[in-house]
């Protein structure tokens, strides 16, 4: 007698551009070839190109739910959220309300987009990036995952202003607009930029840490600050790559554990992975 349970358990994945076959509860049985256009095939996963601009979508479970899906398939255009009235986010100022600091009021609310030419946002928590990615489709890279695809990006020297990391600027630029700033798979500006929130939480590091962003040195060249540990108030949510003005502390191996996840900056982003 033939019975359901009888039979292994086989899971297909499917996303555009992707398929990985595995037995249930058992790791892929073939190598992941292929991402979404808005991301790059990195060991068993798909890590965004870009660091995420997020938006606001109206009618996200009506009018614009067609956009919604292809905001989660990974093939949104900008034109398309423009033609939407979907409004861009962070990009100068805490603007995220009425989705909260803690990451409360923001399903079916703001959304991680991963796409060429455009201001990465800032001002946005450790909570309101996860829940951008989540409504997305994806979620927050841990520091494991960050690290793998980050690698083959340069240790910034002398920023040229042009094509090299951007981490002697003011601002942060367009995404993917400086060519050599480019990890060995694919992905832009994880070096610089906007540093960028991974997974990872950590005991918050001791104000120490500020000592190394005002230029002590580092073991690797690259800011690192996990230093000491405080049992008061939130723990640290890693941050990592360095930004816009980190100078050559910025760098693949830059992590920074000293910002609670309820807090936010204008040189703190982040990027999704799925």
């Amino acid at each position: 007698m033939k019975t359901w349970f009888s039979i292994v358990a086989i899971t297909v994945a499917l996303s555009p551009g992707t398929a990985t076959v595995s037995r249930a509860g058992g790791p892929p049985s073939a190598p992941l070839t292929r991402c979404p256009r808005d991301s790059v095939v990195s060991g068993s996963g798909c890590m965004d190109k870009y660091e995420a601009s997020v938006w606001r979508v109206p009618n996200p479970t009506t009018q614009n739910r067609t956009l919604v899906l292809k905001i989660q398939r990974g093939a949104a255009t900008l034109g398309e959220l423009s033609a939407s009235g979907a409004t861009p986010l962070g990009r100068a100022t805490d603007d995220y309300a009425p989705c909260a600091d803690s990451g409360q009021n923001c399903a079916n609310d703001i959304y991680a987009v991963s796409v060429l030419g455009v201001t990465p946002s800032a001002w946005i928590t450790w909570f309101q990036a996860q829940q951008a990615c989540t409504n997305s489709g994806k979620r927050l890279p841990s520091s494991a995952e960050w690290q793998a695809a980050v690698v083959g990006t340069p240790d910034p020297g002398p920023d040229n202003g042009m094509t090299d990391c951007n981490t002697t600027a003011v601002l942060a630029v367009g995404t993917g607009l400086r060519s050599s700033c480019v990890s060995a798979i694919g992905a832009f500006d994880m070096v610089g930029n906007l540093a960028e929130w991974v997974a990872d939480w950590v005991p918050r590091s001791l104000p120490e840490c500020v000592n190394f962003w005002n230029g002590d040195a580092s073991p690797s060249g690259d800011f690192q600050c996990l230093v000491g540990a405080s049992d008061a108030g939130e723990p640290g949510a890693l941050a990592r790559g360095g930004e816009f003005a980190s100078m050559t502390f910025a760098g693949p191996l830059a992590v920074f554990g000293g910002i609670s996840p309820s807090e936010s900056f204008n040189d703190v982003g982040f990027r999704c992975t799925r």
